[in-house]
Parts: C-alpha cells; sequence; structure tokens
C-alpha cells in the first residue's frame, strides 16, 4: 500500500532502502527463502491469480526478484506476477547473479519504494 498512514518517517526511510527486509535474510539461512526468487505473495495478491499465475507459488519466495530491480512498486501487480513467471522459466545461476548485482543499485537509489 502506497502511503499507508500506519508508516511512520523512519519506517518510511527504512522501507525505501529495504531495512525492513534484513530480517529475511534468517529464513534464507534456514532455507525457507533463496536470495532470488519471486517475493513472497500477500493472501490477498493470491486471491488475485489465474491459475497460470498460481504457478509461481511452486518456486521458493527470494529476498530479490526481477522486478524488484525493475522498478519495485512502481510496477502495476499483473506485471510483477508477469515478470516472476518470465523469470521462473529462465532461472538460472547467472540471471540470479546478475538479479543480486542490480538489486545494489536499485537499493541505495530507493527507486520504486515506498
Amino acid at each position: 500500500m502506497k502511503r499507508d498512514p500506519r508508516i511512520t518517517g523512519i519506517g518510511r526511510w527504512l522501507r525505501k532502502f529495504s531495512i525492513d527486509e534484513l530480517p529475511q535474510l534468517f529464513n534464507v539461512l534456514v532455507g525457507d527463502m533463496s536470495l532470488v526468487g519471486p517475493r513472497p505473495p500477500l493472501p490477498d495478491e493470491v486471491k488475485q491469480y489465474t491459475l497460470e499465475d498460481r504457478k509461481r507459488l511452486n518456486v521458493v519466495p527470494g529476498l530479490t526478484c526481477i522486478w524488484q530491480i525493475s522498478g519495485r512498486s512502481d510496477i502495476p501487480f499483473n506485471k510483477q506476477v508477469q515478470l516472476d513467471k518470465e523469470y521462473i522459466a529462465s532461472r538460472g545461476l547467472w540471471r540470479d547473479c546478475w538479479i543480486l548485482v542490480k538489486t545494489v543499485p536499485a537499493i541505495l537509489t530507493g527507486r520504486g519504494a515506498y
């Protein structure tokens, strides 16, 4: 939710630079998440999925993903799902490395974050 009234100024700053995502590193360390993969969806998002879209639920979720380096929250929901499905169809070590490298400037600039 953009411009969530419950988010304080410091909270907005933490979200802008994805510092609020750091606890998810624990999930990566225990194997519940990977560094790269589709972001875990919210229950309300899953309700919007088509049968084809639900295929992304069969993949281990990631800390970063293709749409996070392509504009983050500026990308419409249906485009995020499409990018995730394209990632799943063509994922590999080199692509994951490329996404990780591109994640650094995306986080530092805060582009598309809310």
